[in-house]
C-alpha cells in the first residue's frame, strides 16, 4: 500500500501547489492537451489573496505548508537548472531553510541516545536553540578542555526527520516514474535518476558524522591557505545525530554595513572568497557546495570561516582538467580547442561535428571579448556553455552543474562586496597556476607516473583476471547450450514482484485519476 500512500501525498502536494498559485505562475501558454487543461484548472484553483504575489513568494509559501522535506527538495532542484529551467532554479535558490525550533528536551534526548552519555558529562553548559533548519537545529554549549572552557556549537538532527523524508521520497519517485512514462520529452533528463541522487544526498546530509568528516577534510586541504578556514570538530561529542564544533564569532558575509564598519578591505575580502573557492575546486577537487552568505562568517582579522558542510561537491581529475581548459580556451579565444575538450572528456557524442560545436562556442565567447573585464561573469559563461551543449546532446553532469550553481552564488557574493569585481583578474593566479602545474611538463610527468602505477596494479591482478575470464567463458558456453535458467525460488520471487508492482501501479494511477476527477468536479 506504499504506492497508494505515495499517490495520496502526491495529490496533496499538487493541491497545495495549485492553491498557492505555483502551477498557475508557470509558463503554460505553449502547452497542449491534458497539461494545458491541468494548467487552466490550477489557475482557477489559485486563492485570490496570492494572485498578486510573484512566483518566488508563491513557491516559498507552498513549501512552508508542505514541510521540511519539500524545502530540501526545492534546494536540491535549485542546483539542477537542466531539470527545472534557469528561471525556476533561481526562484528555488531563494527558499529560506528556516523552520520552527523543537524543544531542547528532545535535543538532549537525541544527543544522549546518539553518544550514550548523559548531557552533564558531555557539556559544561547547554543552551536553548539559536537557529533551526529543515534537518537540524543549533545549540550553544560550553566544553572544558584541560581546564579551559570553550564555547561550542552543537548541531542536532530534528526528531523524526528521517522517517518524514523516507515517506515523502516515495511520492517523489512515483512522480518521476509517471513523468518518464507519460512525458517522453523529459526522459533525457532522467527524472528517476535525479530523484535517486536527491535520496542519496539527503541520506548523507542526515548523518552528521559525514558532515564532520567533510569539515575535517576541508580543514586539512586548507591548512596552509591564507584567510580561509572551517570550524574545528570535537569528534568525542559527534555522532550520527549530533555534531559538536567550534563556535564562530564573526560577522555574516551578507551584513555589508557591519563589515564596512569594521574597516575591513571589502575588495580584498571578495578576492579571497573567490580564490579560496577556486583552490578548493581545482587543486583539491572538493568544495563547499552551499556557500551562500548565511554560511560564511568573517572574523576580526578578515579570515573567512565556512560552516554547514551538509552539501559538498567533488570533481575528479578529468573534470578539473576539463574546467581549466575550457576557461583557458575562452581567455585565449581558442574555440576549436575548447570544443575538442568536450569530446575528449566524453561529454559530447562524436556523432556531432567538432567544427559545428566550435562555432556554437564562438557564439558565446566572442561577445565576452567585447566587454570590460569587470562585467564578465564566469558563472554566466558556464551557464551559457551548458545551454549550448544541450543542443549537442551533452549528457547531464550533476557535478558540473553543482559547481556552476555554487560559482553563481560565490560570484554574486563577491560582487556585493565589490561592485567592480574583476572575476578574470582575480581567478588568473589560481587557474593559471593549476594549468602550469597540471597541463605543462610537470603534469605530463604526473600522468605518466599514474599510468605506470595503474599498469603495475593491472599486472598484479593478471592471474586473477585470467581465472575469472576462463570461468566466465565456461559459463557462457553452458548458457549457449542449455539456456539461461533460474532456480525455482528465484522464478517464484520474480513473479511475485512483477505482480505486486503491476497491482500497486494500477492502484496509484486510479487514485490520481479519481483525485483529478474530484478536482474537476469542485471547479465545475
Amino acid at each position: 500500500m506504499s504506492s497508494v500512500g505515495a499517490a495520496f501525498r502526491l495529490v496533496r502536494a499538487g493541491w497545495i501547489m495549485a492553491r498557492e498559485g505555483v502551477i498557475a505562475a508557470l509558463p503554460g501558454d505553449e502547452l497542449s492537451g491534458l497539461p494545458k487543461l491541468g494548467w487552466r484548472m490550477a489557475r482557477l484553483l489559485t486563492r485570490w489573496r496570492v494572485r498578486g504575489r510573484d512566483r518566488g513568494q508563491r513557491l516559498a509559501d507552498a513549501v512552508a505548508r508542505l514541510g521540511p522535506s519539500y524545502v530540501k527538495l526545492g534546494q536540491f532542484l535549485a542546483t539542477r537548472p537542466d531539470v527545472v529551467g534557469a528561471e525556476i532554479a533561481r526562484d528555488l535558490s531563494k527558499l529560506q531553510d528556516r523552520m520552527a525550533t523543537f524543544p531542547t528536551s528532545e535535543a538532549v534526548a537525541a544527543i544522549e541516545a546518539s553518544l550514550g552519555r548523559p548531557i552533564d558529562e558531555l557539556y559544561e553548559e547547554f543552551g536553548a536553540p539559536v537557529a533551526a533548519a529543515s534537518i537540524a537545529q543549533v545549540h550553544p554549549a560550553r566544553v572544558q578542555y584541560e581546564n579551559v572552557s570553550e564555547r561550542m556549537a552543537v548541531k542536532v538532527i530534528r526528531p523524526g526527520v528521517r522517517r518524514l523524508f523516507h515517506r515523502d521520497l516515495e511520492s517523489y519517485f512515483l512522480a518521476a516514474r509517471l513523468q518518464e512514462r507519460f512525458i517522453p520529452a523529459t526522459r533525457r533528463l532522467r527524472p528517476v535518476e535525479v530523484t535517486r541522487i536527491l535520496a542519496q544526498t539527503t541520506r548523507v546530509e542526515m548523518d552528521l558524522r559525514l558532515e564532520a568528516a567533510a569539515l575535517s577534510e576541508l580543514a586539512e586541504n586548507t591548512a596552509g591557505d591564507p584567510g580561509f578556514r572551517v570550524p574545528k570538530v570535537d569528534w568525542e561529542r559527534t555522532g550520527r545525530d549530533v555534531l559538536t564544533m567550534q563556535w564562530i564569532d564573526g560577522i555574516k558575509l551578507n551584513d555589508i554595513e557591519a563589515l564596512r564598519a569594521t574597516g575591513l578591505d571589502l575588495e580584498k575580502l571578495a578576492a579571497n572568497l573567490v580564490q579560496s573557492f577556486l583552490r578548493h575546486t581545482l587543486r583539491d577537487g572538493f568544495f563547499h557546495a552551499d556557500m551562500h552568505p548565511g554560511n560564511l562568517f568573517v572574523e576580526a582579522d578578515g579570515t573567512i570561516v565556512a560552516v554547514d558542510l551538509g552539501i559538498t561537491g567533488r570533481l575528479g581529475k578529468k573534470e578539473r582538467r576539463f574546467l581549466a581548459e575550457i576557461l583557458y580556451g575562452f581567455i585565449t579565444r581558442d574555440y576549436r580547442r575548447t570544443a575538442e575538450v568536450h569530446y575528449e572528456a566524453g561529454y559530447v557524442p562524436r556523432t556531432h561535428s567538432v567544427d559545428a560545436f566550435a562555432q556554437a562556442i564562438r557564439a558565446i565567447g566572442e561577445p565576452i571579448h567585447g566587454q570590460s573585464a569587470e562585467t564578465i561573469s564566469m558563472a554566466r559563461l558556464l551557464t551559457l556553455l551548458f545551454e549550448v551543449t544541450e543542443l549537442f546532446d551533452m549528457e547531464t553532469r550533476p557535478e558540473l552543474l553543482m559547481l556552476q550553481k555554487t560559482m553563481v552564488v560565490v560570484e554574486g557574493v563577491a560582487r556585493t562586496l565589490d561592485p567592480h569585481f574583476n572575476m578574470w583578474k582575480t581567478s588568473e593566479p589560481v587557474v593559471g597556476d593549476w594549468i602550469r602545474n597540471n597541463l605543462g611538463p610537470r603534469g605530463m610527468m604526473e600522468d605518466a607516473r599514474e599510468g605506470v602505477s595503474a599498469l603495475v596494479s593491472l599486472m598484479r591482478q593478471a592471474p586473477d583476471l585470467a581465472a575469472r575470464t576462463e570461468r566466465l567463458s565456461r559459463e557462457i558456453d553452458q548458457m549457449a547450450e542449455h539456456g539461461l535458467r533460474f532456480d525455482e525460488a528465484t522464478a517464484r520471487a520474480i513473479g511475485k514482484a512483477e505482480a505486486r508492482s503491476t497491482r500497486s501501479g494500477r492502484i496509484a494511477l486510479w487514485i490520481i485519476a479519481a483525485a483529478a476527477v474530484y478536482l474537476a468536479w469542485i471547479v465545475s
